[in-house]
């Protein structure tokens, strides 16, 4: 019986056509539209993906001479023919050589700039190769919870590697390597092992949604739940580092009391130490913390609120400032003392 029902999947198999009551019948694809959607995405996207390898340079102190010592590796993947490389600022940390592998070949790469805060890193292609191939961006705000994703990376070595799911969830927080929250977060089922940050998170159209960055695994693989920076936040931030290295961001100036320190205390609001003079929390009036004639430190204004934002860590009053533009008059709300004090401050560019 078991060979008879081989026979017959094979004859299945291999017939163009049978015949029912003397008429033709045709048999389905063995490809499905969403296997050939997942196959042609894959073959678009992934002459995009690069595989980051990062090192560091350590002289022996016998011999004196300079050892190459590898970091690390992830994935990454090309902004745009210029030769410019999307990654996860925590690929390429303490790296001082990289090496970006792309078609089974490899370049130098140098840094452009960096966002810590958000952990993205814009590499450059020193060599640059012929017909690079460039993500289509889409829009992280028309995401909602089970469409499709693809992501593709390098995990575990493993060079241009397709897993396949779904959004799981959205409007995740998760720790950046400054330890800054990064709000809106994507959540994918989507596997994603160690070997994949850096690699970019794909719609059912082949558009670039997310760049691959955490996982939560107790094991240290991949257990069904994946996080990715939306590329709405990339759009905000890749120009920057392209432009300037870094996040632009108005300042206030001022230094602020850490949030061990304002804990200790149980000072709610961050603490001002000290106001730098030119700049706008000086010209406002705002004051830093002093010391009594006895020695004891004496607080000046606590910072509560910035617009609408209550302010309760240094993160919150980063993340709230993050909102204006230089050049923004914003409402700062503090308590020195048993006073509410509110000022009218207008931003200033960081120095």
């Amino acid at each position: 019986m078991g060979f008879f029902l081989l026979v017959m999947l094979t004859a299945n198999i291999i017939a163009p056509q049978a015949f029912a009551n003397g008429a033709p019948v045709e048999y389905l694809s063995f490809e499905t539209s969403d296997e050939a959607n997942t196959t042609e995405i894959f073959r678009k996207a992934s002459p995009a993906v690069v595989s980051v390898t990062s090192s560091a340079l350590r002289r022996n102190r016998f011999s004196l001479n300079v050892m190459e010592i590898p970091r690390g590796a992830g994935s990454g993947f090309i902004w745009n023919t210029g030769g410019l490389v999307v990654t996860n600022f925590h690929v390429i940390a303490g790296a001082d050589k990289l090496t970006v592998t792309l078609n089974d070949e490899d370049y130098p790469a140098e840094v452009v700039g960096i966002a810590p805060e958000r952990d993205l890193a814009v590499l450059r292609l020193t060599t640059l190769p012929e017909n690079l191939s460039v993500l289509p961006l889409g829009d992280s705000s028309e995401l909602s919870v089970g469409r499709k994703v693809l992501a593709i990376g390098n995990p575990f070595g493993l060079d241009t590697t397709l897993t396949v799911g779904v959004v799981s969830a959205l409007d995740r927080e998760i720790k950046s390597p400054s330890n800054r929250r990064i709000r809106g977060v994507i959540q994918t089922d989507a596997a994603i092992n160690p070997g994949n940050s850096g690699g970019p998170l794909l719609n059912s159209l082949g558009q670039l949604i997310g760049v691959n960055t955490a996982i939560y695994s107790p094991s240290g693989g991949s257990a069904g739940i994946g996080f990715a920076i939306p590329v709405n936040m990339l759009k905000e931030v890749v120009p920057q580092l392209i432009a300037y290295g870094k996040i632009l961001r108005p300042i206030l100036g001022v230094e602020l009391a850490s949030d061990q320190w304002t804990r200790r205390y149980g000072i709610e609001g961050v603490a001002i130490v000290r106001v730098l003079r030119g700049l706008p929390a000086a010209d406002s009036g705002l004051v830093g913390a002093r010391r009594d004639y006895r020695g004891n430190i004496a607080l000046g204004d606590v910072i509560t609120a910035i617009e609408d934002d209550t302010i309760q860590t240094q993160d919150d009053y980063a993340t709230a400032l993050e909102k204006y533009q230089v050049g923004d008059q914003i409402s700062i709300t503090t308590r020195r003392g048993e006073e509410i004090k509110t000022f009218e401050v207008t931003l200033s560019e960081s120095r």
